[in-house]
């Protein structure tokens, strides 16, 4: 159970733009696979299954995505594992996640998505936006973004100077294959896009000092692996007090010592609960 008042609390604070939802693999829980049934790969696990015919790979290479990514990439070639991200979120037809219809209804000013797919613009698809995606391993330029502009029916590439920063702002940094597909996926991705994000080049200037403060909602969000808590930790540099607030089920020793650790405050449950809490009249159907 989530506290009805703290629920309610929370999602004021995105309506007032004081709090962000930072999105991950959880709120894809009930998004389904229009042809055959099956759930989007999303987390760690059912990407690595997904990735590699459905087989389990070798147990040091199952602990994380990056790392499985980063072993197909030396065999097969990065073009594979960019095929099989395009294959996956850009080709196949999803259901529609129920997260995303409630969040759509808010339309916060701005997300953070670390999903690869495209729920979270589709509820923007109507509405001129910002888009900026993570990239890695460019050459001839120091930023690790490309930046979209979306005036209500197609994106537009911009600079950071020309960007409409009045607009609300998608940031997916682990990519998206729309309008162009980017992705951050194997480990080497991960190192190059971690150390620019560290150094600021990740991030554009406009957006440095419009998170200054601000809080964070992390719904769907495991916290137990390394490569996502070091993104976590440079997305929220600047952030008030607390950093924010993790909807977790069942959470770990490790996860409970990481959120405490970044003065984040853990609420047991799960993105369902915080719907019930916060909008019983919006109407979640089972899966």
């Amino acid at each position: 159970m989530i506290d009805s008042t703290l629920a309610r609390d929370l999602v004021a604070g995105i309506k007032e733009g004081r709090i962000v939802p930072y999105l991950g693999a959880g709120v894809l829980s009930d998004v389904k696979n229009q042809a055959d049934n099956s759930s989007i790969p999303a987390d760690s696990d059912s990407l690595i299954l997904a990735m590699n015919d459905g087989q389990p790979m070798a147990p040091r290479l199952m602990y994380e995505f990056p790392r499985a990514a980063m072993n197909l990439e030396l065999k097969k070639g990065r073009s594979y594992v960019e095929r099989f991200l395009n294959e996956t979120y850009g080709a196949k037809k999803w259901t529609r996640g129920q997260f995303h219809d409630w969040l759509s209804e808010i339309k916060p000013n701005y997300v953070i998505d670390i999903n690869r797919d495209t729920q979270l613009q589709d509820s923007y698809n109507t509405t001129p936006h910002l888009l900026i995606i993570g990239c890695a391993r460019l050459g001839g330029t120091d930023y690790r973004f490309k930046l979209y502009q979306y005036d209500g029916s197609s994106y537009q590439e911009t600079e950071q100077e020309k960007a409409d920063t009045s607009l609300p702002i998608l940031f997916k940094p682990m990519g998206t294959p729309v309008p162009k597909p980017s992705y951050i996926a194997a480990d080497a991705d991960y190192v190059d896009y971690i150390t620019e994000l560290m150094g600021g080049f990740a991030i554009p200037s406009f957006l440095k000092t419009y998170r200054q403060e601000k809080q964070y909602l992390f719904v769907g969000v495991r916290l137990t692996r390394d490569t996502e808590r070091m993104v976590l930790s440079d997305m929220i540099y600047a952030s008030g007090t607390p950093s924010g607030w993790a909807i977790i089920p069942e959470p770990t020793d490790k996860e409970r010592r990481f959120c405490k650790n970044k003065k984040i405050e853990l609420i047991e449950g799960d993105w369902k609960a915080l719907i019930r809490a916060a909008s019983p009249d919006f109407e979640l159907k089972s899966a």
